[in-house]
C-alpha cells in the first residue's frame, strides 16, 4: 500500500502542477500550442489546428519524467 500513497501523492503534484500552468501559461514568454511546427490553417468558414511541435516536445518531456520516475 505505501507505493500506491506515493503514486497518488506523485498525480497529485502533477496535477496541480498542470493546473498551475493552464492558469498561468498565457503570461509565459513560451506560449505553449504556439511552438515552431504547429499547423494553424483559418480560412473563412473553418479552422484546422494541428500541434505537432506541442505534441513532441510534451512527448519528450514526459518521456525524460517517467524513465525518471520508473527507474530502477
Amino acid at each position: 500500500m505505501a507505493g500506491l500513497g506515493k503514486l497518488l501523492m506523485l498525480l497529485g503534484v502533477v496535477l496541480v502542477l498542470v493546473g498551475a500552468l493552464l492558469t498561468f501559461g498565457g503570461s509565459l514568454p513560451l506560449r505553449i500550442g504556439r511552438l515552431p511546427g504547429d499547423i494553424h490553417i483559418q480560412k473563412e468558414n473553418y479552422t484546422i489546428y494541428i500541434p505537432l511541435g506541442t505534441s513532441l516536445l510534451l512527448s519528450v518531456l514526459l518521456s525524460l519524467l517517467l524513465s525518471l520516475i520508473f527507474r530502477k
